[in-house]
C-alpha cells in the first residue's frame, strides 16, 4: 500500500514532536499530562481531560460522553484535522518509502 504525498499533506503538518520518553498515563491508560501543544492545537468543544494517544495511529483521541455511552473519537483542531504525534508522521514517512 503506497501513500501519495499530497493526501497526507495536511496530516504532516499536524505532526507533533514526540516526547524523548514515554508520556505517563493513568491505569485506563489516559495521559496524566496533556501536551501544551496539544491544548493549544485541540478544538475547544472536546474533553481534554480524558486523552489518550492510540499507538495504532499515533493520533491522540479523547472520551466523547453523550447521553447514552462513552466514544472515543479523534482529538481535531478547530479545522478539523487530527492531532497526531511524531510517531504518525514517522508511520506515514515509512510507508511512503516502501
Amino acid at each position: 500500500m503506497s501513500f501519495k504525498l499530497g493526501r497526507v499533506a495536511p496530516f504532516l503538518m499536524l505532526g507533533l514532536a514526540a516526547c524523548a520518553t514515554a508520556p505517563k498515563v493513568t491505569e485506563q491508560g489516559y495521559l496524566i499530562e496533556v501536551p501544551e501543544e496539544v491544548r493549544v492545537i485541540a478544538a475547544p468543544y472536546q474533553n481534554l481531560n480524558a486523552i489518550k494517544l492510540n499507538p495504532e495511529d499515533g493520533c491522540y483521541w479523547y472520551q466523547h460522553e453523550n447521553a447514552v455511552e462513552y466514544t472515543m473519537l479523534p482529538l481535531r483542531t478547530a479545522g478539523g484535522n487530527p492531532i497526531c504525534s511524531q510517531v504518525a508522521l514517522d508511520a506515514v514517512q515509512t510507508a511512503a518509502a516502501e
